[in-house]
């Protein structure tokens, strides 16, 4: 079984010894690379649907890991009780989601040591719920896999209230990651070049509209911030 690159960089997150709970895991490939390769003692491996938990269930079997990955259905965190997990890993769903799922969870993440994310939209909404709940956000990468990009970020409970502070000083930090632009990686700057062309073809597309001044200059800015950050001594 081969991971994806997407796959590999949230598996490459989950830190060594922990205990992981992989929500939404379809067919379990997380949990089971890391419990192969020994990097997790246990695992368990759930999701809303059967069908994919059903897939996962033999992927376990046969890896004859069952005595060390159990499946679970479960909506969201519902069916994983305090204690079970030290690392939660939600990958793959809407931000809106993942917030909705963190936000149900919160009995449960209180006793998690990290919580592994890469959502596929939304992002934002993602980084301001951890911020905003008491979180840091400790590492944050992006991947390039099969012509698209994936971020994934580790968050840590945490009392430093300042950390707050920090996002709101520039809220663009919501939207990129404030890591992220800190460390500037190939992979990172190769997605706002990316980005800077698609807000131009979406001005270019709205020349001749009429009622949408306030969208565009806020598209202006976005190619502004972002070419800033390309291109800094301009």
């Amino acid at each position: 079984m081969q991971l994806s690159e997407r796959l590999s960089l949230v598996a490459g997150f989950v830190t060594e010894g922990y205990r992981l709970a992989d929500i939404g895991t379809d067919h379990g490939y997380i949990p089971i690379e890391l419990v192969k390769k020994g990097t997790v003692p246990s695992a368990i491996a759930m999701d809303i649907n059967s069908g994919p938990l059903d897939r996962a269930y033999e992927n376990v079997q046969i890896n004859g890991l069952s005595g060390k990955i159990e499946t679970r259905l479960s909506d969201g965190l519902c069916n994983l009780n305090p204690g079970e997990a030290d690392s939660v890993v939600i990958a793959g769903m809407g931000g809106a989601l993942t917030v909705k799922i963190l936000e149900e969870g919160k009995n449960v993440l209180n006793s998690v040591k990290e919580i592994i994310l890469s959502p596929h939209t939304e992002i934002f909404l993602v980084r301001k719920y951890l911020i905003d709940n008491m979180y840091e956000i400790v590492r944050e990468e992006m991947v390039c896999d099969m012509g698209k990009f994936y971020t994934v970020m580790r968050a840590v409970h945490t009392k430093d209230k300042s950390i707050k502070g920090e996002y709101e000083k520039d809220k663009n930090s919501y939207i990129y990651g404030k890591l992220l632009l800190e460390e500037k990686s190939p992979v990172f700057l190769e997605y706002l070049s990316y980005e800077s062309r698609k807000q131009a073809d979406i001005l270019k597309n709205m020349e001749n509209a009429t009622g949408k001044n306030k969208k565009k200059e806020e598209i202006k800015e976005k190619i502004d911030y972002i070419e800033n950050i390309l291109h800094p001594e301009g």
